[in-house]
């Protein structure tokens, strides 16, 4: 899925109350974290996930990683904040057209 700048900003909006619902610490990325991750997308859509890594590569790989894994879409990344977004069958997000 393929979000247009538009609809990312849309998001970022929406976001940007949010708090991290996930976060991910010295045990990195496991199955039981990937799990939580995907069902709070399930649930809300529109997440944020707090990754602590020692350097940026390590935080874009396991950023990388979440997003292969979930199928979802990433709105953006600040600092150790990553936004995803997937809509669910319910679609409690509606996005603007293009």
């Amino acid at each position: 899925m393929n979000l247009s700048n538009k609809q990312k900003q849309y998001l970022k909006g929406e976001a940007h109350h949010l708090k991290p619902v996930v976060m991910i610490g010295s045990n990195g990325l496991t199955e039981g974290v990937l799990a939580e991750i995907d069902n709070a997308l399930n649930f809300h859509e529109l997440i944020k996930v707090k990754v602590s890594a020692e350097d940026r590569d390590t935080k874009k790989l396991i950023c990388d990683a979440i997003i292969r894994e979930t199928s979802a879409v990433q709105v953006q990344l600040i600092g150790s904040i990553l936004t995803l977004f997937k809509p669910s069958e319910e679609k409690k997000i509606s996005l603007p057209k293009n």
